[in-house]
């Protein structure tokens, strides 16, 4: 009878201790890769109570620790960048719904699947070299496969997820045909092979080095923000161009993220994705990384991205994405845009 009693305790108290876990600590799985972020784990904690147990990393290294973990995954949490990536999370069966009605109204239908949801956005834009191109001949992304552009275009790989995802919005918009003609005409104006960051790009154009480059919005606001004197002599040298505002808009992508299958603390996973939907974080990523935030109400204030002005974005569902995604890359493939 003792014995009984005495493991019914222990059995009770291996409960409560797993129940306080769920409530005091969240394992987070992050390919985000930006310092800033350390200020919204900490404003979490600090509202919460809820330790995060932190591990970074790439992408693929990390979907494929949480694949060979198992049933057995600590991880509460994956969050990256780019719907492509996210797409590809999805695909392999790691994330599980989450019940909130939170979530469902802050963040917009066109930027949440139903497993994941985005929590930032950012926009790829035209960046071109003031002093030698005319801004008309660039005002799509289809103006970049113009014959007029040989030899002037600088692009990163093309099997980067930035541009994959580009490449995706364009088949849904323009179909595989076109995309295909556009991807070898991009090729054919290339001032030099693919290489390098965003950055580099910006940077490229504003050297001379080539006239007209893509580049997701924070890299230009990053420049903005610099105090560096040769960032400012970039800034001065390139516009911006938001991307076909007379047709579907600029193609926008995002950062995000969703609760694991096998989540062993699924009530500080929900909290934490709600925290990432509050106005507080909304403003960080806004302030802090240079993103907008997935909820349209969220005030921000950051002049680097007031600067770039307004603008129209694509309002193509970020789940779509993914469907075109693995075709954009054969397309890429085929006209040779490595």
């Amino acid at each position: 009878m003792i014995r009984k009693l005495i493991s019914s305790l222990l059995a009770a108290g291996a409960l409560a201790t797993t129940a306080y876990a769920a409530d005091t600590e969240l394992n987070l799985y992050t390919a985000r890769h930006y310092q800033t972020d350390e200020a919204l784990y900490a404003n979490f904690t600090k509202a919460t109570g809820i330790k995060i147990n932190r591990i970074e990393g790439k992408e693929d290294a990390l979907l494929e620790r949480i694949k060979n973990e198992g049933d057995n995954s600590p991880a509460d949490v994956f969050i990256t960048v780019d719907a492509s990536r996210l797409a590809k999370a999805d695909e392999l069966g790691i994330f599980a719904p989450v019940a909130s009605k939170m979530l469902d109204e802050r963040i917009p239908a066109h930027l949440r699947s139903d497993t994941w949801y985005a929590f930032s956005t950012r926009a790829r834009v035209i960046v071109y070299n003031k002093a030698d191109v005319d801004p008309a001949l660039v005002q799509n992304y289809e103006d970049l496969a113009r014959p007029e552009l040989r030899g002037v275009v600088c692009t990163r790989s093309g099997s980067h997820p930035y541009n994959l995802s580009l490449g995706a919005a364009l088949i849904q918009h323009d179909g595989a045909e076109a995309t295909e003609k556009w991807a070898a005409g991009v090729v054919a104006n290339f001032a030099r092979d693919p290489r390098g960051g965003d950055t580099d790009q910006i940077r490229a154009v504003a050297a001379g080095e080539c006239g007209v480059a893509i580049a997701n919005s924070y890299y230009v606001a990053r420049l903005i923000n610099s105090t560096k004197p040769e960032d400012q002599k970039v800034i001065k040298a390139v516009g911006i161009i938001w991307p076909n505002q007379k047709t579907w808009g600029t193609h926008v992508n995002v950062s995000g993220g969703g609760m694991l299958k096998h989540a062993p603390h699924r009530q500080a996973a929900v909290k934490f994705l709600e925290y990432l939907a509050s106005d507080e974080a909304q403003a960080y990523f806004a302030n802090g990384n240079n993103e907008w935030p997935a909820v349209p109400t969220v005030e921000i204030s950051n002049p680097a991205l007031d600067s770039l002005g307004d603008f129209r974005s694509d309002d193509l569902n970020v789940g779509l994405l993914s469907k075109t995604t693995a075709e954009a890359q054969k397309i890429y493939d085929r006209a040779g845009y490595r």
